[in-house]
């Protein structure tokens, strides 16, 4: 039997809405499997799918290909934010100094100030004319990916923390 849930609006916006529906799910999964180890991300996701079917005034039907499908895109999409942000943990990418021409720090500065992400290629390819034989940080600013304030190359050519 399919499990559906319909919500009442949210007079504060979705973001809390999403914020209580992730909370409740991890306290009441928790509570039913305390040794399973639920992954947070995995309850954002279904808050923010919940969101979608709430805002559309919907009932949310679980066992769907519609909501499965929207979860699993939700789920992506923040493991694409984390990559962003974060970039891989485990081979931090430093930079060169020689690399921070003024043309560079333009362009990142310019990305930064005027959420311009449109422009990563465009650093890529300066930092590539500096010098820049970096990968990751190459393939990264070329990733057609969204990017956000908070991208790992920018700050780390803007010096930021």
């Amino acid at each position: 039997m399919p499990t559906s849930h319909r919500h009442p609006p949210y007079p504060d916006g979705p973001f809390n809405y999403v914020e209580a529906v992730a909370n409740a799910t991890v306290a009441a999964r928790s509570a039913v499997d305390p040794d399973r180890g639920y992954e947070p991300g995995e309850y954002t996701a279904d808050a923010v799918a919940h969101s979608a079917f709430v805002e559309e005034g919907e009932s949310v039907d679980e066992d769907s290909t519609e909501w499965k499908d929207l979860r699993d895109a939700e789920r992506v999409a923040q493991l694409r934010l984390l990559d962003d942000i974060f970039g891989n943990p485990f081979q931090p990418a430093s930079i060169d100094p020689t690399w921070l021409t003024s043309d560079v720090l333009a362009l990142a500065t310019g990305i930064y100030k005027d959420h311009a992400f449109d422009r990563m290629p465009i650093l890529a390819d300066a930092l590539q004319e500096a010098g820049c034989d970096n990968d990751d940080i190459l393939n990264h600013c070329r990733q057609p990916s969204e990017h956000v304030r908070g991208c790992w190359v920018v700050d780390l050519v803007l010096g930021k923390k």
